[in-house]
């Protein structure tokens, strides 16, 4: 079992950033692949970036590449996105998440943390 608790959403103006962190407990933690998901009102939630177990592989949604960036400190059982230059539309809620590979994430979802980007 993996519980996730994001923290670090709040208010920005567009072209700023935030740091997205997302703690785990267990200690089966490095074992997973980790990831960040996003909902904007009225829409589906929708992949944002994942990484492997290690972090060694990483992966992103067009929209967010060169932008966002994923991370993970196994020893502190946290992952983390770093979000720069952020735009009106990155506005949502965003939710850490955590499966067996990242085809599988979702096996564990966080409560979420908003995100509200100003122009």
């Amino acid at each position: 079992q993996v519980q996730l608790v994001e923290s670090g959403g709040g208010l920005v103006q567009a072209g700023g950033s935030l740091r997205l962190s997302c703690a785990a407990s267990g200690r089966t933690f490095s074992s997973y692949a980790m990831g960040w998901f996003r909902q904007a009102p009225g829409k589906e939630r929708e992949f944002v970036a994942a990484c492997s177990w290690s972090g060694g592989n990483t992966y992103y949604e067009d929209s967010v590449k060169g932008r966002f960036t994923i991370s993970r400190d196994n020893a502190k059982n946290t992952v983390y996105l770093q979000m720069n230059s952020l735009k009106p539309e990155d506005t949502a809620v965003y939710y850490c998440a955590a499966g067996g590979r990242v085809s599988s994430l979702g096996q564990y979802w966080g409560q979420g943390t908003q995100v509200t980007v100003s122009s």
